[in-house]
Formats: structure tokens, C-alpha cells, sequence
């Protein structure tokens, strides 16, 4: 199993940020702060602690909004001297991000000046969500102004910020409704010279597909003109999903919308009784049956048994082909069965499905025990 996030953001965090802000301001009571973060803090998961911290903040620092958040911002200059796992040190200011969005609504400039220093030490993705429900036209209009910005943090919030269903926060109900003001700024990034960004893109992208598939596949359809190859890549990543749905429109993008006429032969799953922890292994040939060459998309779609004995599909990437005339294409998949955070296995019979341009062929069974 994974070592919990939570870990990672333990009790130096709280003690790091009043170090922080007493070299700044004073006055600050470390001690009392600190205290009171802490208290019931053990309990409590990593979202929920960034929320306690913020709360604690509201209570120590001044009451005026203004004045306390540029007592924030200025000590983001100190060293916050935390020695944190990979990947994690920006977290140190998740409650800095809390207190804007918690506290800052009523206080827009000052709150824009500071997501946007925010999001260049870790992201202001969080807290602009609150911005663009309460002041929404003129929050589009300050991003609109960030995708020309020099910094990619900057332009990477941009897309991240006003994803319908980004990870770990609320919906943005309106834009999952009306996805038209999210496209407007995506327009303006899908050539942005970042990866960063332009995976953020793409996730964004891929979000509003979920709720409107023809407005993803006619998008993917109108970049896909002169596009280059990292527009391309944007593309692709962006339709991940509806491939994997084997949504017809998406696969008609990337070049596999036609049925394609191969036979399925010599399918082997061992073993067929594995146990939870151990692993199984499929294979099959896929044989082009035709005197042309065609191009193909494999997935592999597992039907896992949930805890009440229904099942869940999940669709893993295999392999991109041409297939010349009467060739014949090996395929390897081993899944491992081990007890993971982001997936429990259980007992039961598990269907195989192999998916050709996204059309489904059944390879069988194993029974997991």
C-alpha cells in the first residue's frame, strides 16, 4: 500500500508556516497557532487538514482580509526549511490557497493578485473555482488576460482552474452546462509552448467530453486542422476517455472509425483460478483476414467484480497498428492483482473483452480467488 498524502503534510507544516509568517509580522503568535492547528489534527485526512490550517490563519492573522493576506504573501519569500516526499513541497501553501477562497470573495483584486503569486509556488486551481462562481464574468476576463502571461504556471491555471471536474474539488456546474466560456480560453491555449500547459489542455478537454461528446469530437475535428504535432498529442490525450468508451465519433478522429475485419484467434489466460496478490496473464492474435492493410486501436477491457458482486469495467491501452494483408499481430497484457489504494480486488469471475476500433471481442474469463 502507498504511504497516505496526509503524511506528507504532517505536523512540521503548520510550525514551517508560522515560522514563516512571524519573520515578516511579528506580532504573529506562533505558539498559539500552532497549537491550535494541531489540535485534532492527527484525525484528519490532507484536504481537510489544508482547510484547518486556513481556519487557524483567519483567527491569528489580522482581521482586515487585505492586510492579512499580504502578510501571506510576503512570507512566501522565507524558507519554509521542510524537508517533504517528491512532489509534495508546493503543498506547504494548500492553506494559503483555502484562506483566499474562503475568505477572499468579497475582496477580488487583492485575491487575484495573490492566486496569482499563489499558483506560481503551487497552484491556485482550488480557490479560483470560487471566483469564477461568485464573480464569473469578470474572473473569465482576468484569465483571458493570463494566457498570454509569461509565466506557465500562470497560463497552466488558466485551463486547470475552470476544469468541470477536476480532481479533488467541486464541480463547476455552469461550465458543465455551457462549456462554451472554457473553450474560448482553450482556444487561445491548445499551441502554448508548455507540455504543462498543454496537458492541462487536454484534461480540460477530456472533462467537458464527459458531458458533451459531440462538442469534444467536433472541437478535436477543428484542431485537427494544420494541426502540429504537439496539438496533435492534445488531441489525442483529450479523447483518452471517449476511446476508451469506444464513442464512435472520437475514433472516427484519430483514423479508426471503420469496423475493422480481423478474427481473434489462440486467446490464452493464465491462470485461470489466480489469486488475489498474484497476477494473471492474457494473450491473444488478432489476424487481419483482408487483402488491404488496415489500421487498428486494441484495448483490453476488464469487467472487475465490485464488493456487492456487480461489475466494473476498466479499459487499458494496448498497441496502435498497421496490419498488412493477412498479417497476423501477438498481444500481451499481465494485470497484477495486488490490493492497491486505487483499486480492491475481489473475489469472483472477471470477463476479458478485447476492443478492435472499438468494437468488443469476448476472450473469456478467470476466476479470482
Amino acid at each position: 500500500m502507498a504511504e497516505p498524502l496526509k503524511n506528507s503534510f504532517g505536523a512540521d507544516v503548520p510550525r514551517a508556516i508560522a515560522r514563516m509568517i512571524a519573520a515578516v509580522f511579528p506580532p504573529f503568535d506562533r505558539k498559539g497557532f500552532v497549537r491550535s492547528a494541531l489540535d485534532g489534527y492527527d484525525a484528519l485526512e490532507l484536504m481537510p487538514r489544508g482547510w484547518k490550517i486556513a481556519h487557524q490563519l483567519r483567527r491569528f492573522l489580522p482581521d482586515d482580509y487585505e492586510k492579512a493576506v499580504e502578510i501571506l504573501l510576503a512570507s512566501l519569500e522565507q524558507k519554509p526549511e521542510r524537508t517533504v516526499g517528491q512532489g509534495m513541497a508546493g503543498f506547504l501553501f494548500l492553506p494559503h490557497v483555502f484562506f483566499v477562497a474562503e475568505y477572499g470573495l468579497e475582496h477580488f483584486e487583492a485575491s487575484m493578485r495573490a492566486q496569482y503569486l499563489l499558483t506560481q509556488r503551487f497552484t491556485a486551481e482550488f480557490s479560483i473555482r470560487r471566483y469564477l462562481e461568485r464573480h464569473q464574468a469578470a474572473t473569465l476576463a482576468r484569465l483571458t488576460e493570463w494566457t498570454v502571461d509569461p509565466n506557465e504556471d500562470v497560463r497552466r491555471l488558466v485551463s486547470e482552474g475552470t476544469r468541470p471536474r477536476l480532481p479533488w474539488a467541486s464541480r463547476l456546474r455552469s461550465f458543465q452546462v455551457d462549456p462554451r466560456p472554457v473553450l474560448a480560453l482553450l482556444e487561445r491555449l491548445k499551441d502554448d509552448p508548455a507540455l504543462y500547459v498543454r496537458r492541462s489542455v487536454a484534461n480540460n478537454l477530456n472533462d467537458i467530453g464527459k458531458d458533451h461528446p459531440d462538442v469534444l469530437v467536433e472541437t478535436a475535428r477543428r484542431w485537427m486542422v494544420g494541426a502540429t504535432e504537439e496539438r496533435r498529442w492534445i488531441i489525442r490525450h483529450a479523447l483518452r476517455s471517449a476511446v476508451k468508451r469506444a464513442e464512435s465519433g472520437a475514433l472516427d478522429v484519430l483514423g479508426f472509425g471503420g469496423v475493422a475485419r480481423v478474427s481473434v484467434e489462440k486467446v490464452r489466460i493464465t491462470p485461470q483460478r489466480p489469486a488475489i496478490g498474484s497476477s494473471v496473464s492474457i494473450a491473444c492474435e488478432i489476424a487481419n483476414r483482408t487483402t488491404a492493410a488496415q489500421r487498428l486501436l486494441v484495448d483490453l477491457r476488464v469487467q472487475y467484480v465490485k464488493t456487492n458482486g456487480t461489475h466494473s469495467p476498466k479499459v487499458f491501452k494496448l498497441k496502435t497498428a498497421e496490419l498488412a494483408p493477412r498479417e497476423v499481430l501477438l498481444l500481451r497484457k499481465t494485470l497484477s492483482l495486488a490490493q492497491l489504494t486505487t483499486r480492491t480486488h475481489y473475489p469472483g469471475k472477471h470477463h476479458i473483452q478485447i476492443l478492435v476500433n472499438g468494437r468488443a471481442y469476448p476472450l473469456g474469463t478467470f476466476e479470482l480467488v
